[in-house]
């Protein structure tokens, strides 16, 4: 028997002590999700992944209690990431926040960081018109509706006008329950800047566990964001996310993903560059071994002119894990005089894994520089050959290849501590 009920999602609410307009809106937003049919692999964007084995009914949404105070976190979880100490720093377990602090800088810049809660409760009127309405909205997809009802716990970061933020923000959500519904909601004014560092983690355990996220980057006219998406769950979770960032005339926005854990992931990624100038880079990198299933759908649209985008994913396979990349570049008839870019380049580490790349142009304007580049590979034995004749074991040999392979990736990725501990994870599952 399904838990996500509408009287569940009374019950979520009222034991938040949510305002009547909040309550109503994840109302509209199970209605869309009963109304909406579950995807099957005859749909197009689902072609790939299959979620037949997902026992939604029985994982449940998180309606009651409070997160786990006993939970042992892994040390390195919310060590400084950027040259620059955090200014902000936030630590949620299934929602609930455990850990929290804001440096007096900030908050005399007028920077808002909190939980979803909090700004629900305080900042209303900033959060009804930004929340699942000018980034994913609740007719995105049956998880996009199904999060609009259950979501639960996430951060709000708010950058007024003309406000460059002092020093980065840092959040760590802990998934102790695996009734994980975060929703993640970034607004940068016009000429705002920000770094913000966005790590997701759980335990590996037993049965499935569920994260259903949304993420929303929203960047207002010549503002500039930073934010780098960590993710090392368990490998017991499922996620089906839903991310969007939209960019302002002359904006930028630096989007950094890191995929390492789950059983299964499928993540709806999209770029709206919506005025002339507007400029995005997409950064994504994974690595997944055992059983392990990765579907990542990029979209680049060029909602301008004169806009910029440019994506390059790279990931590498162990044993019998899977992999799917299905990029589109889209280009409206006003959109002249655009440059995009995609790349997706995989590196197979055993003959049993697979990867499917598949890249896509849809251009409706005749004044534009857009390409794809798609490639799967695997490690070549001359230069292992080559390392281990120098003296070098082969182990440490592949190692090196692996790093050489994700090295173009990772001159991207602007801060040192973050190439750590992507680089750490990746040894990690080589050996």
């Amino acid at each position: 028997m399904s838990q996500f009920t509408r009287e569940n999602v009374e019950k979520l609410s009222s034991g938040l002590d949510e305002p009547q307009w909040m309550l109503e809106f994840r109302l509209r937003a199970w209605e869309v999700y009963e109304n909406t049919e579950m995807p099957k692999t005859s749909d197009e964007e689902w072609r790939r992944t299959d979620l037949r084995r997902l026992k939604l009914d029985q994982i449940g949404p998180s309606v009651n209690g409070d997160a786990a105070t006993d939970v042992n976190i892994p040390a390195f979880l919310g060590g400084q990431l950027t040259e620059d100490e955090a200014g902000g720093n936030m630590l949620q377990i299934d929602g609930v926040v455990r850990q929290y602090e804001l440096s007096q800088a900030l908050k005399d810049q007028g920077v808002i960081f909190c939980d979803m809660h909090t700004a629900v409760r305080d900042y209303p009127q900033l959060v009804k018109e930004y929340f699942m309405t000018k980034g994913v909205p609740v007719t995105e997809g049956k998880f996009a509706a199904l999060h609009g009802a259950f979501w639960r716990g996430g951060t709000f970061l708010y950058v007024p006008k003309n406000v460059q933020a002092v020093a980065p923000l840092h959040t760590v959500l802990w998934s102790a329950s695996g009734k994980t519904f975060t929703h993640t909601l970034v607004v940068l004014e016009a000429s705002a800047e920000a770094i913000f560092m966005d790590e997701y983690a759980s335990a590996d355990g037993q049965g499935q566990t569920l994260h259903n996220g949304v993420i929303e980057l929203l960047v207002g006219d010549n503002a500039h964001l930073i934010y780098a998406g960590l993710q090392d769950f368990g490998r017991n979770m499922w996620q089906l996310n839903h991310e969007r960032g939209r960019v302002g005339r002359d904006g930028k926005l630096d989007w950094v993903t890191s995929m390492m854990g789950t059983r299964l992931t499928k993540a709806f990624q999209t770029m709206e560059l919506d005025e002339m100038g507007a400029w995005g880079r997409m950064s994504g990198i994974f690595f997944t071994n055992g059983r392990q299933h990765l579907d990542l759908d990029t979209q680049q649209n060029h909602n301008a002119a004169e806009t910029v985008s440019d994506l390059l994913y790279k990931g590498a396979l162990k044993d019998r894990s899977r992999t799917v990349w299905q990029g589109m570049i889209k280009a409206l008839p006003d959109s002249q005089r655009i440059n995009g870019f995609q790349a997706n380049r995989n590196l197979m580490l055993d003959r049993s894994a697979r990867a499917d790349s598949i890249p896509g142009l849809e251009i409706m304007a005749d004044d534009v520089i857009c390409t794809h580049a798609s490639a799967i590979g695997r490690l070549d034995e001359e230069e292992l050959f080559y390392l281990m004749s120098r003296g070098i074991p082969r182990k440490i040999a592949i190692e090196m290849s692996v790093q050489g392979f994700f090295d173009p990736l990772m001159r991207r990725i602007p801060f040192e501590g973050v190439r750590n501990r992507i680089f750490d994870r990746i040894v990690e599952k080589i050996r």
